[in-house]
């Protein structure tokens, strides 16, 4: 789980427990209203959410990971999510997973160090004709091919190096 998170995300989490009372049956619509802020579920947020309700962080953490709705890694700018649907699985999902877990280096659920991209597996995604098919932020990828996923990947490295370098030539006077 995510350590270090920001006075803005504290303040946050802190808005979400005043909506709610102590109540333990409070425990899943707390999660999924601070993840809904947050976008995932930091430590920090375990813990008083722990203490707020008045349970152990092991009882929190066990409810939050039995259900594949939470997160524990914030996602990345480029949020990838693998469709494995049975049109997709039957396509080949499995493999384009894979092949975008070995190319950032990062397994599903996780964010890569520069939280530039997460991977996250998903049921269906509603375009089985496109299958196997990829979500990378709101954008579906059809037909993927394992020879896709480098040339996706290449296209956003590109992408913030010219952002990069755009900021550094704004912040150097050039334009």
């Amino acid at each position: 789980m995510e350590e270090s998170i920001g006075k803005e995300e504290e303040e946050k989490i802190e808005e979400c427990l005043k909506s709610f009372t102590t109540e333990r049956k409070n425990l899943i619509p707390l999660l999924q209203r601070i993840q809904e802020g947050l976008a995932y579920l930091p430590k920090k947020a375990i813990l008083r959410v722990a203490e707020y309700l008045n349970l152990t962080p092991g009882e929190v953490y066990g409810v939050a990971t039995f259900y594949n709705q939470f997160r524990f890694n914030p996602p990345g700018r480029h949020p990838i999510k693998v469709c494995l649907g049975t049109a997709c699985h039957v396509r080949g999902g499995e493999i384009i997973l894979e092949n975008f877990e070995r190319k950032l280096g990062i397994r599903e659920g996780e964010t890569t160090a520069d939280r530039e991209f997460s991977i996250d597996r998903v049921a269906c995604v509603g375009c089985c004709a496109l299958a196997p098919v990829t979500l990378i932020g709101d954008t579906v990828h059809g037909h993927m091919a394992p020879s896709k996923v480098e040339g996706l990947i290449l296209g956003f490295q590109i992408e913030k190096e010219r952002r990069e370098r755009e900021k550094r030539d704004h912040e150097s006077g050039k334009s």
